[in-house]
């Protein structure tokens, strides 16, 4: 956990993972983490009942599925995605897309839908 009051560069910290799908965390605050995540082809259909979540892109364009509508979110753009909504994040064409997430710290990766992408253990880095 960072607590020292330094300077974060988010970019540094993309060059330390390369899994995609799999958050690491990078902060907390007010009982919400900070997360990055590179994310590549589709995830998984699933909502979370108690919490929003923020993303914001900081490279490429995250196409966000719900099932009424699909937002394209491109290079400095966020969406939230309102508690109890479905939703799918995915790309296009094999981009890789890196995002900051933002959302409570006790939200589970995929709500309550149990997937092989799910992760149950996330890493600060």
């Amino acid at each position: 956990m960072n607590r020292d009051m330094n300077a974060i560069n988010i970019f540094e910290k993309f060059e330390k993972f390369s899994e995609h799908w799999t958050p690491k965390i990078i902060g907390e605050l007010n009982g919400q983490q900070v997360k990055l995540a590179r994310l590549k082809d589709s995830f998984v259909w699933h909502s979370h009942e108690n919490e929003d979540e923020l993303f914001l892109v900081f490279k490429g364009t995250l196409i966000m599925e719900f099932r009424d509508k699909v937002e394209k979110v491109r290079e400095g753009e966020m969406i939230i995605v309102p508690r109890g909504v479905e939703h799918n994040p995915r790309t296009e064409n094999g981009e890789e897309v890196w995002v900051l997430l933002f959302e409570p710290a006790d939200t589970r990766h995929t709500g309550e839908v149990e997937h092989e992408k799910t992760v149950h253990d996330q890493q600060w880095i």
